[in-house]
This record gives C-alpha cells, structure tokens and sequence, in this order.
C-alpha cells in the first residue's frame, strides 16, 4: 500500500514541508490562544521550578544553571515521549505533531495582529487604547506616551521581535528540528521570565539571559541584513540607511542584540526610534536610533510598513533556508 500509508518522503522534502506548513499556518491562522498552549506551560513549568529551587536555597548563579538544565530536560523529554507514542500509531501523527508545536512557537502573525491594533487606535487617535494596545506588546511604562510615541514603541517592538519571534524559531527550526525550535524558546521564555538584573534574578536570571544572547547572536544580525535587502527590492523603503543606520547604531540599544532589528528599520523607514524609555518610574534609556535629519514624529501609517517589510524579510529568509535544506539534506 502506497500513499498515506507509507508517507515515506525524503527527509529534506519533509523538512521543507514542515518549515513551509508552519509559517502558512501562522500566517493564516495566528498564534492559538487556548490553555494548553506550550509557551503557557513552558511558563507554569518555569514558575513552579524557580519557586521549588528558591525555597531550597538555590538562588544564584547555581540555581539558574539547574532551572535551565531541568526546563531543557523536561520540555524535550516530553516532546520525544509524544513523538514517540504519536509514531507509533502512524508517521503522519508525528509529523502532525511536530507541525503543530511549531506553529505554535512561530509569532509573526501574532505581531502584525497586536501592531495593526495599535495602529486601529492612533489612526482614530485614540489615546488610551492605543496605551492600552502597546502595553501588550512591551514592556515600559506607556502612560507618558503620546500617540506618536505609541506608535515608535510600536515599530520598535515589531522590529526587536522579528528576530526573537520569527528568525531565531526558524533559523533552530532549521539547525535542530523541532527539538532546536523548542530549546530556544524554552531558554528566551527563561529570558522573559527571570532574565533581568534586580535584587531577586541578577545571578539566578543570568544563565537564561546569557544563554539567550547567544542563541540569538546570528539570528539578530540576520534580521538586519534580511530587513537591508528587502528595502532594497521594496519600493519606498531606504536600503542604504537600514545598512548603515542598522551597522553604526545597533550597539546604542542595551545588550548585544536589541539594536540589529530596531536600527536597521529606523533606517529604512527613515524614522526616529527609541529615545527616552521610561520603566517601573524609572528613566531606562535616552538614545535616539535613526538619522539626526529624520522625524520622530511617527504617524500611523509606519505600522502597516513595518509589518510589509517584516513580512518579505521573513519571506526572504524562508527561501533562504529552503535553499540550505535543499543543499545539505
């Protein structure tokens, strides 16, 4: 018997079927909101465990390293425990499986969603919902911002967030399979979680927020060159500034990362980004990002442009690795 099943494909065939399969699931369907979504029990998981080795002692540098070994461990346990009861009922099961795990780490749509309700609400200049809107998307006090501010941190989180939620899952998507995708979004959500220099995670947070430095290192620097050259092939958009601008400018942005993305799609844009960023009461960054000459006056229509540009970067980078898996399977 041939067909269903046998679903015998070659494996590089069925590695892009898999890339392709969950890019066009995000795509039409956005992230899935419902309790069992993995990132919220990758979430409990982590929240049970930090309480468990706090109440043990292990609070430092010691007990962050043991959080991630054992998040690694009992997230990937149990990926291949499913795997393995899915594959033994049929291949399409486990191929099933994996389609739908990564679908629900991808992101992209999930991000034009949030960016297009912030631009709903400045387009109607709706003050408050637009506040309301960019709360959910970052994490800074939004009660100071303007509607022209929320439409810069709007922009900045769509652009910081084309590498953490769309080319850094792909990308480990491609090295490591499903596996790899799920590795790096146990160690960003690890990053998300406890990855911040206070009193409480300083040494706890620190292995997460390295570890995720550097499973984003390339990724980032990917984004910049993918958001280069799709303004260079997308009319109205500035190649030459998104290079320079994203190559002089990345390392104003706290960390080794943030900036790629932020400073290659001011740029572009030819916008002014960032500036003064207030949290918890507190001034936490006053640096502009873009040219001296451009504006920081951001109308709403830069939204759906960032939402163009981050859409055929990731266009642009599924060929890319297409091509890779077609070479070297």
């Amino acid at each position: 018997m041939t067909g269903f099943a046998e679903f015998t494909l070659t494996s590089w065939v069925t590695s892009l079927l898999l890339l392709w399969s969950i890019f066009l699931l995000d795509l039409w369907f956005g992230d899935p909101v419902y309790r069992f979504h993995p990132i919220r029990l990758i979430g409990s998981l982590l929240g049970y465990l930090e309480r468990w080795l706090f109440a043990r002692g292990w609070n430092g540098y010691k007990g962050g390293i043991l959080l991630g070994l054992l998040l690694l461990g009992i997230v990937l346990g149990c990926y291949f425990i499913l795997q393995k009861l899915f594959g033994s009922l049929h291949s399409v099961l486990s191929w099933s499986l994996d389609v739908f795990l990564g679908y629900s780490l991808l992101a992209l749509r999930d991000l034009e969603i949030h960016g297009l309700r912030v631009w709903q609400a400045t387009a109607d200049g709706n003050l408050m919902k637009a506040r309301e809107e960019v709360s959910q998307l970052v994490g800074r006090d939004v009660e100071l911002l303007d509607l022209a501010g929320c439409n810069r941190a709007t922009l900045e989180s769509l652009s910081e967030n084309l590498s953490d939620g769309v080319v850094s899952p792909l990308v480990w998507l491609t090295l490591g399979g499903i596996p790899g995708m799920l590795a790096f979004k146990v160690i960003s959500t690890m990053d998300s979680m406890v990855g911040y220099r206070n009193e409480r995670y300083l040494h706890f947070g620190w292995f997460g927020a390295r570890v995720d430095d550097l499973m984003n290192w390339m990724p980032a620097r990917l984004a910049w060159l993918l958001l280069s050259i799709s303004a260079w092939i997308l009319p109205g958009y500035d190649a030459r500034m998104a290079w320079l601008i994203g190559l002089s400018q990345h390392q104003d942005m706290p960390g080794p990362n943030a900036g790629w993305g932020q400073a290659a799609s001011a740029g572009a844009l030819r916008v002014r980004l960032v500036g003064k960023k207030w949290k918890n009461g507190r001034l936490q960054h006053n640096a502009w990002l873009g040219h001296p000459d451009d504006s920081t006056e951001v109308s709403a229509n830069f939204i759906p442009r960032i939402i163009c540009l981050n859409r055929y970067a990731t266009l642009l980078l599924l060929v890319i690795l297409s091509l890779l898996i077609a070479i070297f399977n």
